[in-house]
């Protein structure tokens, strides 16, 4: 078992950055691939991005690619979300997720936080 806690969340105006973190604990966290999804009102769950278990391996999302980075300490068990430039429409809840596949696709993700929100004003 892995147990993932987002922190971070909250307001933000656009243009400016806000930085997710993501503590995980159980399991051999470097194990696994992270990623971040995001879930807006009425939307389904969308992946954001992901990161191998060395960290030298990363993908994103067409929408998020150039604003936002993310990054991980195996050493800290956690996963980080920079989110520079953010718009309004990224607003969403934030989950992150651990998962034994490079994958975009929600069903690959075995273990799962609570989520944190992230609102951008404009």
């Amino acid at each position: 078992q892995v147990q993932l806690v987002e922190s971070g969340g909250g307001l933000v105006q656009a243009g400016g950055s806000l930085r997710l973190s993501c503590e995980a604990s159980g399991r051999s966290f470097s194990n696994y691939f992270m990623g971040w999804f995001r879930q807006a009102p009425g939307k389904e769950r969308e992946f954001v991005a992901l990161i191998n278990w060395s960290g030298l391996y990363t993908a994103y999302a067409v929408t998020v690619k150039g604003r936002f980075t993310i990054s991980r300490d195996n050493a800290k068990n956690t996963v980080y979300l920079q989110m520079n430039s953010p718009k309004p429409e990224d607003t969403a809840v934030y989950y992150c997720a651990a998962g034994r596949y490079d994958s975009s696709r929600v069903s690959q993700y075995d273990y799962w936080g609570q989520g944190t929100q992230v609102t951008v004003s404009s």
